[in-house]
């Protein structure tokens, strides 16, 4: 088992999730946060004064799979949020040594469905 976690831009999630339903992926937590990466932020003016941006809005999906759903999933969000630009998010792939259904009880391969 598997925990895949996602940061991308936001404006890519519906083509992310498009993907991942075509990858037969459909358990998937999603969340807005907020961070930087390479690009480190940008500066604006907002009233006359120079504001400092270096936390940009960005969308994080965590996804817990079976060890045969991980290259579908990792490549149905790659397929979904790539635009070639900076920018673009990140995957991480962890080991996932447990997960427990609260409803059965049910724990392992089986809980995750």
């Amino acid at each position: 088992m598997k925990m895949i976690t996602a940061v991308i831009q936001p404006t890519r999630l519906p083509d992310v999730k498009k993907a991942l339903f075509e990858a037969e992926v459909w358990k998937m937590t999603v969340s807005n946060v907020i961070g930087c990466g390479q690009q480190a932020g940008y500066t604006e003016s907002y009233r006359g004064n120079i504001i400092e941006v270096n936390l940009l809005k960005k969308v994080q999906l965590e996804i817990a799979v079976n060890d045969d759903f991980v290259e579908r999933t990792v490549n149905a969000i790659i397929k979904g949020a790539r635009t070639g630009s900076i920018g673009d998010g990140k995957i991480f792939v962890q080991d996932l040594p447990d997960c427990i259904r609260i409803r059965t009880g049910e724990n392992g391969v089986e809980a995750i469905g």
